[in-house]
């Protein structure tokens, strides 16, 4: 990466992305968790048990557990993720320590709360920080190495690296009941990294098998404004030729679909699968203002 190569406009989000996402976390963990003694995962993890269990302080101990993380990713990720991620650990363990030491914040009585809501603040910095193309460090370092080179999800991972963590510290601590809070924060943390870094998609995808094809393809023209596209497909025995129709529609929009296809062809089939990602439109232009 040299001076040329740098888009500046890109680089002041991605850091504008990282403090806010270091301020969560830092937030997540110093005002939620570590009052509560819910050990979360990754570095964080780890630098509780070092906190909890030494005159350490959790800063430190998160800087102390990222030195080896840091120089792995350095030489499997490029500069510019590693020199992010430097910085995006530095803010959150200096924050970690500022928020324990000058916050005040009232003592949460309900684990429940303090799971949630630190699950939650962890979760968006979290993806903040992985938008923003850097690393909070631990698991997420290695997310983001796995993601580069295969298909699993960011979320799939620290979740599976979490749980190793976690019951590792259940032989520790000995204490199952402050395990399985954390388990239910780390999950809650999973699942918010997976809606914001794929989408919280409300769109659904619909297959429909049916004679009357022509038919319904020009009702869900009409009357819910979506484009489509016909299949070509054959029956087992391969004696009768299909169309398929294949259409993209939002979940709000799936009740009238049902009932337009049922009207035009009560023996049609109709399959309804969940859509993870949508790109792209397929809204006639002359409906765009009048469909969600």
């Amino acid at each position: 990466m040299t001076t040329q190569d740098i888009n500046w406009i890109e680089e002041s989000m991605n850091f504008v992305k990282i403090i806010l996402g270091s301020a969560l976390m830092a937030a997540a963990i110093s005002l939620f968790l570590v009052p509560a003694k819910i050990i979360t995962g990754g570095t964080p993890g780890l630098a509780m048990i070092i906190y909890f269990l030494s005159d350490i302080s959790l800063g430190v101990a998160m800087l102390l557990v990222n030195i080896p993380l840091l120089i792995a990713g350095f030489h499997f990720v490029d500069l510019g993720f590693a020199i992010r991620s430097i910085i995006t650990m530095i803010i959150t363990a200096v924050l970690v320590d500022v928020f324990a030491a000058y916050v005040p914040f009232p003592e949460l009585h309900s684990l429940l709360l303090s799971t949630l809501y630190g699950g939650i603040l962890a979760g968006i910095g979290i993806a903040l920080v992985l938008k923003a193309q850097a690393s909070a460090g631990g698991t997420s370092i290695v997310a983001r190495i796995l993601t580069q080179y295969t298909r699993i999800r960011p979320a799939q991972t620290v979740l599976f690296m979490d749980m190793l963590i976690l019951i590792a510290v259940g032989f520790i601590f000995r204490d199952m009941e402050q395990l399985l809070w954390s388990m239910i924060s780390i999950y809650v943390t999973a699942q918010v990294i997976d809606k914001l870094l794929t989408g919280a998609v409300s769109e659904k995808i619909v297959h429909i098998v049916s004679d009357q094809y022509q038919a319904i393809s020009q009702a869900i023209q009409q009357q819910l404004h979506r484009d489509g596209t016909l299949l070509p497909g054959t029956s087992f025995n391969q004696q009768q030729n299909k169309q398929i129709l294949f259409v993209v529609v939002h979940a709000r929009r799936l009740p009238q679909l049902r009932n337009l296809v049922k009207a035009i062809d009560p023996e049609a089939i109709m399959v309804v699968i969940e859509a993870s990602e949508v790109m792209g439109n397929s809204r006639l232009r002359e409906g765009l203002k009048n469909t969600p």
